[in-house]
């Protein structure tokens, strides 16, 4: 097995729909960005789930589906800022703990 090269967040990525034209809308459109960073930032925190569900980011040649975005999101290397949970959310794993 070989090792994994680490994912350049500074490449440019494309961000793609679902492929199922049945809806009405996917809730956003074929988008291009400078940096991998940001099209899985906007995929996180400005995208609906339902319209992410289905899509995929593009970065040179690797595929990323929804869990993969997620995993990039989460991921430490991640370079921008995330956005805060909600208050609500936050308050609920503190109770849990």
């Amino acid at each position: 097995m070989r090792p994994l090269r680490p994912f350049n967040f500074n490449t440019s990525a494309e961000l793609f729909p679902a492929a199922i034209r049945k809806k009405k809308r996917a809730g956003f459109t074929y988008r291009r960005f400078g940096t991998a960073a940001e099209a899985v930032q906007f995929a996180m925190e400005q995208l609906p789930t339902d319209s992410l569900n289905g899509a995929y980011l593009q970065v040179e040649e690797a595929r990323f589906d929804q869990n993969g975005i997620r995993s990039l999101y989460e991921s430490e290397a991640f370079p921008l800022p995330r956005r805060p949970k909600p208050a609500a959310a936050a308050e609920t794993d503190a109770d849990a703990a």
